[in-house]
């Protein structure tokens, strides 16, 4: 308990004096209008109300769940690929590379008229792809190091029993390489989000979102709402982040040293 407590506590006044530094910043140096105090936050939390920020929040999420299960898929196949097949590693690699490069900017608006328009209360199909393509790059890069980051003697063991490169993964590659594949998945999850985020942004046909919210509170200079959303994305992309972490400490207890 009091080892939980001592890595608890200097989050907690992390937290604590950053949202003092903004109240006191926002009161001394800036309007309502250009930094809100966190009361006023606070208040356009209450007024909204809690069934507001769920309707746009949970289209969001879904987008970029989505979009994370089809972009985590294909990474790891493409990780598969380059221990199976060594030879085809200059091509997975630079197609990772090349989606993290691809300007969001020019890439959005080809799928946004690559896609259908989305029905009132859908989901984008836009967004569901940036979110993809957001977590290709770091999740095939983790992938591959972890894959590759084993004890070679248990390698020779199984090769010695006949197996092959397919035995290897599965047997050896796989179990060694769990640790390295979670903390690249929560790495994966808030960038995730934020390829769904920025989806919704240039996808105007979208109504309901995450998105369209913080595009129709900056058009209607409403700041306070635009921070709660914010601070709304942050929390969620935050809890996503130690959600994974903390299953892959349940999955892999062996990676901190303690005992099944």
């Amino acid at each position: 308990m009091a080892g939980r407590l001592r890595r608890w506590v200097p989050g907690v006044i992390g937290i604590v004096s950053v949202v003092g530094l903004w109240w006191v910043l926002a009161e001394l140096f800036f309007t309502p209008k250009q930094v809100p105090p966190p009361p006023d936050v606070v208040a356009v939390f209450r007024d909204r109300g809690f069934d507001y920020y769920r309707e746009i929040f949970s289209v969001t999420l879904k987008e970029a769940a989505t979009g994370y299960a089809w972009g985590v898929s294909i990474a790891l196949v493409l990780a598969v690929l380059v221990l199976l097949l060594p030879f085809l590693e200059p091509v997975v690699m630079q197609f990772a590379v090349i989606t993290y490069c691809l300007p969001i900017v020019v890439l959005a608006p080809i799928l946004i008229v690559a896609h259908e328009i989305p029905v009132k209360g859908g989901t984008s199909p836009t967004a569901i792809d940036l979110a993809a393509i957001s977590v290709i790059f770091t999740t095939v890069v983790g992938a591959v190091l972890g894959f590759r980051n084993v004890d070679q003697a248990s390698l020779d063991v199984v090769e010695v029993y006949g197996g092959g490169r397919v035995q290897q993964l599965r047997r050896v590659r796989v179990v060694s390489a769990l640790p390295a594949l979670f903390a690249t998945l929560q790495i994966a999850a808030p960038a995730a989000y934020l390829g769904a985020l920025l989806g919704e942004w240039f996808d105007k046909h979208l109504e309901i979102g995450v998105g369209p919210s913080l595009y129709l509170a900056q058009n209607n200079r409403e700041t306070a709402l635009a921070w709660s959303l914010g601070l709304g994305c942050a929390l969620v992309s935050g809890l996503a982040y130690f959600a994974i972490g903390w299953i892959g400490r349940m999955v892999t207890p062996w990676a901190k040293g303690t005992a099944p």
